[in-house]
């Protein structure tokens, strides 16, 4: 043997952790290729992630790559995938593994020591969490009052540019007629965040204290500003109540707009192309209420970009990426800025790109200043709140 030949050590125990905490899912895969050839990174770097080098090593013991830290978790391998595997639930128990053995990236345990200590992940204190809306004389939620509780979230509660969707969506709430309220800075934090980082102990820590809180608080229906949260809340959390119903903000408004509740009356003569958040499109099968909202605004044109609805592109928050750093030149919202650019040149009136996530418009606008274009980013609730 040549000394310099690389040395192998197999973990038998690895394959049989990740069979464990995947409910024997990953034994499905088949090693076709098809979720390597579909994930977005192939766009802007010389390789994807290799999904089924991943498993393989596993299976053979061998340790993980550092791109297991790459996946957004945006799920596009898992529409084409033939076996119907929840591959980003194998990335999050492949990162579970990499906790347990101290070995997650810099940067990951901070944000973890943020929810503990502060109820979010931007380092802020939990008191600030409705400073956001200190002028707006938004009344803490009361069940026996309010239809609803509107769930912020991190990002809107702290993020300058997010906040602005958060009143927009209020003005719109308050031109319906709708009674609502929030929890404000006793607002706990939905732990989606951590989920995706592969931490699910304190997921499920998290999970429990907010669901404890639901109940002492009386929520039924529950309106989320972001789709990660909708999405932990609907299909990751223990049972809260009979009748607990969380919803994304877009799902509402198209109800409000089909009972005639909300009236949006002011032309607003846009053409709008709508980046669909995969946690929205994919994750939640939920295409049509963005569009149905967009539609019934008057003067509202909405184009298609080349990648939309279940076949959206991932904005590159997922996944814990808005906490890793993400090499400028290999960021995916760049590719999406240039899509929605290229269907909106022939607008006469305003040129949006429309999102309804708060990591998307993060994204979104920081391509858009990077490359120096002239591209309006929009959520829909400003948009909505544009012709009300």
């Amino acid at each position: 043997m040549d000394l310099q030949d690389p040395v192998f050590t197999l973990d038998d125990v690895l394959w049989e952790r990740l069979l464990e905490l995947t409910g024997g899912e990953a034994a499905l895969c088949y090693q076709c290729g098809t979720c390597t050839a579909t994930c977005p990174w192939g766009l802007v770097r010389g390789e994807t992630v290799s999904v089924r080098e991943f498993i393989r090593r596993v299976q053979l013991g061998l340790e993980v790559t550092d791109a297991l830290w790459l996946c957004t978790t945006c799920a596009q391998c898992e529409a084409y995938c033939p076996r119907g595997v929840s591959i980003a639930g194998i990335f999050r128990a492949l990162r579970e593994i990499a906790w347990e053995r101290r070995e997650a990236p810099q940067g990951l345990p901070s944000l973890l020591w943020s929810l503990y200590w502060n109820d979010n992940t931007w380092s802020q204190p939990p008191s600030q969490r409705a400073q956001w809306a200190k002028d707006l004389a938004i009344p803490v939620f009361d069940p026996q009052q309010h239809e609803i509780l509107l769930y912020v979230g991190g990002a809107a509660s702290y993020d300058n540019r997010v906040q602005k969707v958060a009143a927009s969506f209020v003005r719109v709430l308050r031109a319906a007629g709708v009674t609502f309220g929030i929890l404000g800075a006793d607002e706990p934090p939905s732990g989606a965040d951590v989920l995706d980082v592969g931490h699910r102990p304190f997921f499920e820590e998290l999970a429990a204290k907010t669901v404890k809180v639901f109940q002492e608080r009386g929520v039924k229906r529950l309106i989320a500003l972001s789709p990660h949260s909708y999405d932990v809340f609907k299909n990751h959390y223990p049972f809260v109540s009979e009748g607990f119903t969380p919803q994304h903000y877009t799902q509402y408004l198209a109800e409000l707009l089909e009972i005639g509740r909300l009236k949006p009356n002011k032309p607003l003569e846009a053409m709008v192309a709508f980046q669909d958040p995969c946690y929205l499109a994919r994750h939640n099968a939920e295409t049509d209420a963005p569009r149905r909202v967009l539609a019934a605004l008057p003067g509202v044109t909405l184009v298609e970009m080349a990648h939309s609805g279940t076949d959206t592109l991932c904005c590159g928050g997922g996944g814990g990426r808005m906490y890793l750093e993400t090499e400028a030149g290999e960021r995916f919202s760049d590719v999406r800025v240039e899509e929605a650019q290229e269907v909106l040149t022939s607008a006469t009136g305003v040129a949006i790109m429309a999102t309804a996530c708060p990591y998307c418009m993060v994204c979104l606008e920081d391509s858009v200043k990077a490359r120096k274009m002239t591209l309006t980013v929009k959520d829909i609730a400003e948009i909505v709140a544009l012709t009300i």
